[in-house]
């Protein structure tokens, strides 16, 4: 690859309008010089006229003209006040228009307005039926119509209300819509992640105790009776634990075999990260679980989500093999790891007393820091390096605005390395479903 030099420019910042092309240039020299030339034009072939000769075609007239010029000649146009269309005059030989006495026979009756009201109320008087000179009569018909547009109005209203920043709000659960068919919608999400779920597993998976309690309270406010207050749900309590302790069991013995060096403090780091809440929760935001989730209220807490995804496994876990589970947690857990380095994850606070532990473990003499580097000491933005040296050789190297932070950062450099989470590490092997029934075979097989 061919370095770029410090003179040189990308082609894609430089700014057309900045250099316009000798096309642009012409054409607007060419448009000045004509709206020029234009210009001049006008002013010299139209002149207003001094004199305005008004008079009939007579000979006798064109003669006194030629002699002694005309004889009203210091007369002025003016503007005249006002313009007689027709009248009853004989003198002037216009005629008079049929359709003027046909207007002025017709008698014209007096209109009437009345001053708009300063504030319209839409729950008072609709604007579908604003009438202020007839009101409708009201029979059963139009009321129910006026409750219609009503309601159309209010939901708008709601909706507009609760538009912010360019995205609608739903204030309600979609499950909650009155054309949501909740079954087909279970079948559906089997399909949509291309998993086989029991179907009534799923349907307990979406179900939260604190909606059941909320239902409870909804049934009891109505006055029914002890007996109907409970429902025939069970809650995804039982699910969730399952679902929760698979994920951590076989994300713990992932993070084992990727990483054999690091101590079960960082695996339990990472593990924790995975399935924290804020994880989970955008997992299944992004596979819309909040649709499908049946919770006291909405938006669906973060809290709520994680439990449901969970249950969600804890259903897979039900109705397929462990091995088919292994490779769902896998397939949307793993990923969130990419662009997140060790130590966002795992909070050490004394990371040079962690590498002395590990280099005492590999019989390894402890590290040496030495300043290798130093650019702006007496500035307000300083920079130091510092090389961590064992047995004379560089271990490794860390940048800071102090010395202390820049050994700190040595030391996290050096666990990394120790650990084997680099940034140019092996990416990770995900091995097809396929590739493993067919090693499944093989070895029932044999």
């Amino acid at each position: 690859m061919s370095k770029r030099t410090r003179g040189e420019i990308p082609l894609g910042r430089m700014s057309t309008a900045a250099f316009p092309s000798p096309a642009a240039e012409m054409a607007e020299m060419n448009r000045i010089q004509y709206e020029i030339e234009y210009t001049e034009g006008i002013n010299q072939r139209m002149r207003v006229p001094e004199k305005l000769k008004v008079a009939p075609p007579n000979a006798d007239l064109e003669q006194s003209c030629a002699e002694g010029g005309l004889p009203n000649a210091s007369v002025t146009m003016q503007v005249p006040e006002r313009i007689v269309v027709a009248g009853n005059s004989e003198d002037i030989p216009l005629s008079r228009p049929p359709d003027l006495d046909l207007l002025q026979s017709t008698p014209f009756k007096s209109l009437s307005l009345k001053t708009p009201p300063r504030v319209i109320s839409l729950s008072d008087r609709p604007l579908d039926f604003l009438d202020l000179e007839r009101p409708p009569p009201h029979t059963p018909q139009n009321e129910e119509i006026r409750s219609v547009g009503r309601l159309k109005r209010e939901r708008s209203m709601s909706e507009n209300a609760t538009r912010q920043n360019g995205q609608l709000m739903r204030n309600e659960a979609v499950s909650e819509k009155p054309n949501w068919d909740y079954h087909a919608e279970i079948e559906a999400f089997g399909h949509r992640i291309h998993e086989t779920f029991p179907v009534e597993q799923l349907k307990t998976a979406f179900v939260n105790c604190c909606y059941i309690k909320n239902e409870e309270i909804k049934r009891q406010e109505l006055g029914l009776e002890k007996e109907k207050l409970a429902l025939n749900l069970k809650d995804n309590q039982e699910l969730s634990l399952q679902g929760s302790s698979f994920s951590h069991s076989y994300l713990t013995q992932c993070f084992e075999e990727a990483f054999p060096k690091m101590p079960p403090a960082g695996i339990e780091a990472l593990v924790n990260y995975l399935t924290s809440e804020e994880i989970v929760s955008y997992i299944a935001r992004n596979l819309s679980l909040q649709d499908l989730t049946l919770c006291a209220e909405f938006p669906v807490p973060p809290k709520v989500l994680q439990r449901t995804f969970f249950a969600v496994i804890g259903a897979l876990l039900q109705g397929n093999s462990s091995q088919r589970t292994e490779i769902f947690v896998r397939d949307f857990f793993i990923p969130q790891l990419i662009g997140k380095e060790l130590f966002e994850m795992w909070n050490v606070v004394n990371p040079m007393g962690l590498l002395l532990e590990e280099l005492v473990k590999r019989n390894i003499t402890a590290p040496e820091p030495r300043l290798t580097r130093q650019s702006g000491a007496t500035t307000a933005l300083p920079l130091f390096f510092v090389g961590l040296y064992c047995d004379k050789e560089l271990l490794a190297e860390g940048t800071g605005e102090t010395i202390l932070a820049a050994e700190e950062e040595a030391a996290r450099v050096a666990l990394r390395k120790l650990y084997g989470f680099t940034e140019n590490r092996q990416s990770w092997h995900y091995p097809s479903l396929k590739c493993e029934k067919k090693a499944e075979k093989a070895i029932s097989s044999s």
